[in-house]
This record gives structure tokens, sequence and C-alpha cells, in this order.
């Protein structure tokens, strides 16, 4: 469990659970900071799809949060909307928090505010997050870490201009 630990995680679903349920109680385990009762609904072979990298089983998924805590104390997700067919589940949520912990993905800590919008397509069948798959605007990411530009500054006019001359010589 992180420093900044929320509070106790909630009891896991049980095994007649909708894919629904699971998925919210998954968001609940995740606000309060621990990854590892979500070994409760992840296996070996769960998949989690990140932009940036996909993590294969309850270790890997279980590594990735417990670095995303450490690196953003106090991160929150907040379920905005979730839609759920079958054994599909969408959910629209919002992560806001502060970098000022650990290194987040190889950037050391920044102090700036992130705030990004996303959504999930999980797949979930008995009970188990079988994928989930996972998508937000790295550029706003990024932008928010100070790692690029604001949008429309002279230093991001810069850097397109500067990429266009690159790819229009490379043709």
């Amino acid at each position: 469990m992180s420093p900044s630990a929320g509070p106790p995680a909630p009891t896991p679903p049980g095994p007649d659970a909708t894919p629904g349920e699971v998925v919210r109680w998954t968001f609940d385990v995740l606000n309060t900071h621990t990854a590892a009762p979500l070994r409760a609904v992840w296996t070996n072979e769960t998949r989690e799809r990140m932009p940036s990298a996909t993590y294969r089983g309850a270790a890997e998924i279980e590594g990735y949060f417990e670095a995303l805590f450490a690196a953003v104390p106090d991160v929150t997700l907040t379920m905005q909307a979730m839609a759920e067919q079958g054994e599909d589940v969408f959910v629209r949520w919002t992560l806001t928090g502060t970098h000022t912990g650990a290194a987040l993905e190889g950037v050391e800590p920044t102090g700036a505010r992130i705030d990004l919008d996303g959504v999930d397509h999980f797949t979930v069948r008995a009970g188990k997050v079988v994928s989930n798959f996972v998508i937000f605007d790295q550029m706003q990411f990024a932008r928010q870490l100070g790692l690029l530009p604001a949008d429309g500054s002279r230093l991001d006019a810069g850097l397109k201009y500067g990429f266009n001359l690159l790819t229009r010589f490379r043709r």
C-alpha cells in the first residue's frame, strides 16, 4: 500500500456479480491507492493495454498501478459514465492528481497538476477481468507534465515547424 493510501479496499464482488459491478468495484479499489486487492478479479492471463505499454498478468498490472500511486500520491479516478453490454463494460473517466511523488514513466516529479479524460473497455467473464483497453490523450498528458510546450504557444509552433521540415526532408 502506498504511503497516501485511502480507505480500506471494499469487499470483492461475489461470483454472481455483473461485469459492471466488477468494474465499479475496480475503480473503488483504485481510489484506495492500493492495487493488491484487485488480484481478486485479475488473473495471470489478464491483459491491460495502455497507450504506452501492455501489461500481462496480475503482477505486472499491480506494478503499473503501484507506480502510479507512488508518482501521483493524491490520484483520483472518477467514473463519469459507464455502459455495460454482456461481458463488455465501457467507462469514461477522469484522472486527477499532482505529480509530486516518484518518477512517472521515467519522468521525475514535476509538481504538475494532472487532469486527464479517458475511456476503458473492459471484458469481464465469470467475475474476472479478461482484458482492458485504455485510451487517453498522451499529448495532453505530456503537456500537463511539462514534457511538451502548451498547445498554440510560440515554442509549440517552433517544434511543429521543425518537425514539418524534417518530414519534408525525409520524403
